[in-house]
C-alpha cells in the first residue's frame, strides 16, 4: 500500500519541478536567444514599418525579424511565455516581433520598451531578470541586449511569464 503512495508523491514532485522549470525566465530567454542565434548573426539593414513607425530592419542571418512572428510564437508554444524582439531606434527600443497583444487584441509591434529597470540594464549592455509591468500586466521577465558582430547594441530580446 505504501508503494503507490510513494509513486504518486514522486509523480507530483516531478510535475511540480517540471512546471517550475518550464517557467524559469532565464531558461526561456536562453531558448529564445538560441533560436535567434541558430538563424544567424544579428545585423541591421535598411528600414521597415512596424505598426505606425518606420524603424531599422533587424535581421538574424538572412531572415528579417521585423513583422515576422515564427520565433516568438514558437517560444509561446514551448514555454507558455510572452516573447518580443526589439530593435534599437535612437534612444528607444521598438517592438518589431512580438506575441504580446494590445488591449485591442493586436500584436504590440511599433510600441516602445518602457523606461524602466530593464531599459536601464540593457542600455548598459546587461541582462535584466525580475518583475516587470508589460502593457499593464505583471510578469517575471528577462531582457537581453542584442549586439551585432562589432559588439554594437542593436536590439533587445525579451520573455515574460505572467505572474
Amino acid at each position: 500500500m505504501k508503494r503507490p503512495l510513494i509513486a504518486a508523491a514522486a509523480v507530483v514532485m516531478l510535475a511540480a519541478f517540471g512546471a517550475a522549470h518550464a517557467e524559469d525566465p532565464k531558461a526561456t530567454i536562453a531558448d529564445l536567444d538560441a533560436r535567434l542565434a541558430k538563424i544567424g548573426a544579428a545585423k541591421l539593414d535598411g528600414t521597415e514599418k512596424v505598426g505606425e513607425k518606420t524603424v531599422p530592419a533587424l535581421y538574424f542571418g538572412e531572415r528579417k525579424i521585423n513583422n515576422n512572428y515564427d520565433v516568438v510564437d514558437a517560444v509561446r508554444k514551448a514555454h507558455n511565455a510572452t516573447a518580443t524582439v526589439f530593435v534599437k531606434d535612437g534612444d528607444e527600443f521598438v517592438r518589431v516581433s512580438t506575441n504580446v497583444l494590445t488591449p485591442e487584441g493586436k500584436r504590440g509591434v511599433g510600441t516602445q520598451l518602457a523606461r524602466n529597470k530593464a531599459y536601464e540594464a540593457v542600455i548598459a549592455g546587461s541582462q535584466y531578470c525580475g518583475p516587470i509591468d508589460v502593457l499593464g500586466t505583471a510578469f517575471d521577465a528577462c531582457y537581453n541586449p542584442i549586439k551585432d558582430a562589432s559588439g554594437k547594441l542593436i536590439g533587445v530580446s525579451y520573455i515574460g511569464h505572467k505572474k
